[in-house]
């Protein structure tokens, strides 16, 4: 068994202090079935990241978290590194200046998808019909965008010299504002009302499902996956243009924010997972690590462990370092940091040793801000195997210095 049960918090890896506290509050807090941290686990708003809470007939927007759906899709292609190994650089400057990094949409390409005219956003109407066409229209304008904070699009390389594609984002803005409005309607304010008191490690805030806004969430929850899906599709597929490749080989498409109404020893919980996925028998994941670590494609297992981690394992390395304590306190008003414990050298020499060509990205996104994957990996080995080690080659991120409000 390669997890401790602190507190009746089942704990993988090693127990970080402020993450088990958190933990321990979202346990005694609604009705809980169990508590789990994986073992990239980290302090996050209310529920830590790599925290799974399992709930009997609730479900915890605040759980879920602000970037619903955030999650990854990675694709094998046919192209050999070593037919693009010259062209590298300008295949990242392509990928950099065709995708949209950060705020706003950079190459214009109007996105359409027939997820906007799904019945499903009538849930918003409910609410209220100007919030409807103000959040509708913002989904428009910031489809297939990646944003900023850890989201990424990389190129990776297998043991076999294929190249692979991979992303991390989630819905945007739009999943942004509906986790708030959720979160405020659990608290009795109004869908856009601004927060009053809040604070990291506040109790998780609770719906229950037998009631309409418990079922409302959970509606416009499941459209915030869809249009996550549709946005991670999008990227990938035009990387896939960018790169001339003529067929997907493999693909792997998952989220680690979300809530799950699964089946558990015999009875149906609502399982949320924020920063962790979701890892049944048999079922494929993308583990992504730092842009200067390798990243895996992993297979689930059918062991005691997997049915005691509810099926759930880790989303990546896990943060050791906070983005200011790394990078510096940001002046918005002077764009300048003071304060940081990594500079750009050391990040670029780290990079440059490992072999990747980075655009955009900041000392906040360094390697040195997180667990090396391999840790993690260890310690859930029970419940998972590791079908692919990818190393990547070209890291594409927003600048730490560019302002986004809906990142992670």
């Amino acid at each position: 068994m390669a997890f401790q049960t602190i507190n009746g918090v089942r704990v993988w890896g090693n127990p970080v202090e402020n993450a088990v506290s958190q933990m321990e509050t979202c346990s005694r807090v609604g009705n809980v079935v169990q508590t789990l941290l994986m073992a990239d686990h980290h302090r996050g708003y209310s529920q830590p990241i790599g925290g799974v809470v399992v709930y009997d007939g609730q479900v915890s927007p605040s759980g879920v978290g602000y970037d619903i759906a955030c999650g990854n899709k990675a694709v094998r292609t046919n192209v050999n590194y070593k037919d693009i190994e010259k062209n590298l650089s300008t295949i990242m400057n392509d990928i950099f200046s065709q995708l949209s990094f950060g705020v706003g949409r950079k190459n214009n390409e109007k996105v359409d998808h027939d997820l906007f005219d799904d019945p499903a956003w009538d849930v918003y109407k409910a609410i209220d019909r100007q919030e409807h066409d103000r959040l509708k229209t913002l989904a428009r304008d910031q489809l297939g965008t990646i944003g900023s904070g850890n989201h990424f699009v990389d190129l990776l390389v297998d043991d076999d010299g294929y190249i692979w594609i991979a992303n991390h984002f989630g819905s945007r803005g739009f999943g942004y504002k509906t986790a708030t409005g959720f979160m405020n309607h659990s608290q009795g304010r109004g869908f856009s009302e601004k927060g009053r008191g809040e604070h990291m490690d506040q109790e998780p805030s609770l719906l229950d499902l037998n009631t309409e806004l418990g079922q409302m969430y959970m509606e416009a929850m499941n459209l915030a996956g869809r249009y996550a899906y549709a946005g991670r599709d999008y990227v990938i597929n035009k990387v896939l243009e960018i790169l001339g490749a003529g067929e997907v080989t493999f693909e792997v498409h998952n989220h680690h924010n979300f809530a799950w109404e699964e089946e558990h020893n015999g009875k149906k919980v609502i399982v949320v997972r924020k920063g962790a996925t979701p890892l049944r028998p048999g079922q494929l994941g993308f583990i992504g690590g730092s842009m200067g670590d390798f990243s895996v494609i992993v297979k689930g297992k059918d062991s005691q462990e997997s049915r005691d981690a509810y099926f759930s394992t880790v989303h990546g390395a896990g943060r050791i370092m906070s983005r200011t304590e790394a990078a510096g306190k940001m002046n918005w008003k002077t764009k300048t940091r003071a304060g940081g414990k990594i500079s750009e050298a050391q990040m670029h020499e780290a990079l440059q040793d490992f072999g990747v060509i980075l655009r955009g990205g900041g000392t906040d996104e360094s390697p040195f801000v997180y667990r090396k994957l391999q840790e993690v990996l260890d310690a859930h080995s029970e419940t998972m195997d590791v079908l692919f080690t990818l190393k990547p080659v070209g890291v594409c991120m927003a600048g730490a210095d560019e302002f986004d409000p809906y990142k992670d």
